[in-house]
């Protein structure tokens, strides 16, 4: 069975070092100009090529967003910027902008181009345009049902990639105007204030001052609120089909995120190549419950089974057995048997605890005491990224996260 490439977001270079030790084959980035994701933290062009280097050294590829939709002042700095990235030789570009991809042939032709998921592919014709034109990988729309996908997949001679996890938009692919006319921030261009997410009361033109709830809630309508989308049930169907690379949303999300989302694909897509056979019910549900805790919003298929009833939050459910990304492991001291904590959540004594760590799985973890930099016992880490020390009997790998389970768990 053939593995599908498990392509995981980096928002910056701790979720890159994150999504490779966690089980990602392949991240993506975004420079600072250029990326649909404007408020990410996103990589100068010095972090790019720290990155680089860092897939590298464990064997990891690296795809640089390149997918704005230009305008003309946008051109003239990108013949430099395409010529740097491939100077370093990064494994791909992301484009979705048709000159953004003539410039790419001519000032970065020996990089391989993706075409994004914003330029909204959703039949074999268009797949077949854009693999005529050179490209070797296209990430469909999300709107697609399984059949849909499959026969692109069947009759067009290019790589398909998909989203399978993360949060939906509203408009087709993510080409929603909302934000621009309402605060001035496009999301075409990277800069979404996501007014998909806030509430709205229906008002008739002659009744001003009159306020209608589209929906019961008393704090107006979710109708716009859609859910998080969910394959993992799925994967089995779409490796049967011969998928080549899984993606995962959230370059904006955290390195618990990061982490729980490629460990947890990592863990089904080898399932599924190494024995062929669909997975059990209680290996699924646990899976899921993993997904659920860093999920903004309740679950959906998506379209991967045709149109659903089930793609907005209309009643915006609660969200249980909620993690806290409370830490992240910096060090471990063999003299003093003590991890070293960058704080980022606060969290204290005597609460519930647990330690992720990268191809080991989930331990718990009894916080029956900690100290601070001077090695005086204290209470909580209160500050952001205190360093703080806790005691372990074993040693525990850079990057693993603390985190804090909901009183639901």
């Amino acid at each position: 069975m053939k593995s599908p490439e498990l392509v995981l977001p980096a928002g910056d270079l701790e979720k890159l070092k994150t999504g490779c030790l966690f089980g990602a084959d392949a991240v993506y980035l975004g420079g600072q100009e250029y990326s649909l994701r404007a408020y990410a933290g996103n990589f100068s062009l010095k972090e790019i090529s720290i990155g680089v280097e860092l897939a590298r050294q464990q064997r990891k590829k690296v795809y640089v967003a390149v997918n704005v939709l230009a305008r003309n002042s946008d051109l003239k700095s990108l013949p430099e910027y395409l010529e740097f990235l491939a100077y370093l030789g990064v494994d791909g570009l992301i484009v979705s902008d048709p000159g953004v991809m003539k410039m790419a042939g001519r000032y970065a032709p020996m990089l391989p181009i993706t075409i994004s998921t914003q330029a909204s592919v959703s039949n074999y014709e268009s797949a077949q345009f854009y693999r005529d034109l050179g490209a070797k990988r296209i990430v469909l729309a999300r709107e697609l049902s399984l059949d849909e996908i499959s026969e692109i997949k069947s009759r067009v001679d290019i790589e398909i990639e998909i989203f399978v996890h993360g949060a939906m938009c509203v408009s087709y692919s993510g080409r929603c105007l909302l934000s621009h006319y309402m605060v001035g921030r496009s999301g075409n261009r990277g800069e979404c204030a996501h007014p998909c997410r806030y509430s709205y009361r229906l008002v008739e033109e002659k009744r001003a001052g009159e306020y209608f709830p589209i929906h019961e809630d008393e704090q107006g309508s979710y109708i716009l609120n859609s859910r998080d989308l969910c394959l993992i049930e799925h994967l089995p169907q779409l490796m049967e089909r011969g998928i080549d690379a899984f993606k995962i949303e959230g370059r904006m999300k955290s390195p618990l995120y990061v982490a729980s989302t490629a460990a947890t694909y990592r863990s089904a897509i080898d399932h599924y190549t190494a024995t062929g056979q669909e997975f059990i019910q209680s290996e699924l549900d646990s899976w899921i419950r993993e997904l659920a805790g860093t999920a903004s919003r309740p679950f959906t298929n998506g379209f991967i089974e045709g149109e659903s009833s089930l793609l907005q939050d209309i009643n915006k459910d609660p969200q249980l057995g909620r993690l806290d990304f409370c830490g992240v492991v910096k060090a471990y001291h063999q003299d003093t048997k003590m991890l070293e904590i960058e704080q980022r959540a606060n969290f204290g004594r005597g609460e519930h605890m647990e330690l992720m760590l990268p191809q080991q799985g989930i331990k718990r973890l009894e916080l029956s005491s900690m100290f601070d930099m001077e090695g005086m016992p204290i209470e909580r880490a209160r500050h952001a990224k205190q360093r703080v020390f806790i005691p372990y009997p074993e040693p525990c790998p850079e990057y693993s996260i603390l985190r804090r389970a909901g009183a639901d768990n």
